[in-house]
């Protein structure tokens, strides 16, 4: 069984309830299909329960009756989650009014159906920007205990076997946060570890990179590095970490043994945390492109609840794939 059978697997297994705000949207309606006929997630759409099911009716589409499906206008705890934003956001002064406009607006209302317990993570993003998709995540759902910033990872399926977890690789941070700080770059490795078990599945062995190995360098941008190592480490006492590290030094054995010996970590790392923005996602790209491997993401990770974003370029089968592993992270935040 393959990473991305064992994802599906296990969202089969888990049953999370996951909500697609962008009901209408064939692409979303189609894997919304796809997702309910294969039973990977209990799925909630949102909109006008009649135009639903007439767009599934022209579409063909024969499973979409079975989805939870919620009007924003008219639905019965409306009033509720305007009375629970309000209380949520009133030190930023938000009023009935403006909450009740925007409860109406389906990707605030999926954020507070998740805020309230009635559903359990979202995948958006399919007809709205980044920032549309986020603003009300981090306006209500924030992110989780000891973390304060959102990132962005990919799970990096390699040919070649002997690099990571048996050709796995998780990259962080590739797609949100251009100029971590040393505490941000910890976070960032501690949201990336749990990432790499609750939908990879793997046990993390995190390398923070660097262009220096166990102090070969100097620079500033060298004790970014460590420093942010040992914030991770303060952070979770738990997990497995070593850095600063070159991407050499983390991922080949006799290379790690040489330049960081008695480093538990160097030379068998599964998971790369890289020091900017620029730096991962330039390698993901490249190892995507010239290694030919598979790269499953972005992930979000950090928030208190699964929160997910899609390219507007996506497939049915990207956004069938990113329920799958929403339902993952949700579960895992459930342990």
């Amino acid at each position: 069984m393959n990473l991305l059978e064992q994802i599906r697997f296990n969202a089969i297994k888990y049953q999370q309830r996951i909500v697609l705000p962008e009901s209408l949207e064939t692409r979303t309606l189609m894997a919304a299909d796809q997702i309910l006929e294969e039973k990977l997630a209990k799925i909630i759409l949102l909109g006008d329960r009649d135009e639903i099911l007439k767009a599934a009716g022209e579409n063909k589409l024969k499973n979409i009756e079975s989805a939870t499906i919620v009007n924003p206008i008219t639905h019965g705890s409306k009033e509720h989650y305007i009375r629970l934003m309000v209380e949520l956001r009133k030190h930023k002064g938000l009023s009935e009014e403006e909450a009740a406009r925007l409860i109406e607006n389906p990707l605030y209302l999926s954020i507070l159906m998740i805020k309230n317990g009635d559903a359990d993570g979202e995948v958006a993003g399919a007809m709205n920007a980044t920032g549309d998709v986020l603003r009300p995540a981090l306006q209500f759902i924030k992110t989780m205990p000891g973390i304060s910033v959102v990132s962005g990872a990919f799970i990096m399926i390699l040919q070649d076997k002997r690099y990571g977890e048996n050709g796995i690789l998780i990259f962080a941070d590739c797609a949100v946060h251009p100029n971590p700080d040393a505490k941000q770059l910890g976070e960032i490795a501690v949201a990336t570890a749990k990432t790499a078990r609750d939908i990879a599945g793997i046990d993390p062995r995190v390398a923070m990179l660097s262009f220096s190995t166990k102090g070969s360098a100097k620079h500033e941008m060298v004790d970014l590095v460590v420093n942010a190592t040992e914030i991770a480490r303060k952070i979770d006492p738990e997990i497995k970490i070593d850095g600063e590290l070159q991407a050499d030094a983390a991922i080949i054995e006799s290379i790690g043994k040489k330049k960081a010996p008695g480093s538990t970590i160097a030379g068998n790392a599964n998971v790369l945390i890289f020091p900017d923005l620029n730096s991962g996602n330039i390698a993901y790209k490249l190892v995507q492109r010239l290694a030919k491997a598979e790269a499953i993401g972005p992930i979000l990770q950090g928030m208190a609840a699964p929160i997910n974003d899609l390219s507007r370029g996506c497939s049915v089968s990207d956004i069938v794939n990113l329920v799958a592993i929403t339902a993952n992270q949700a579960a895992g935040n459930k342990k």
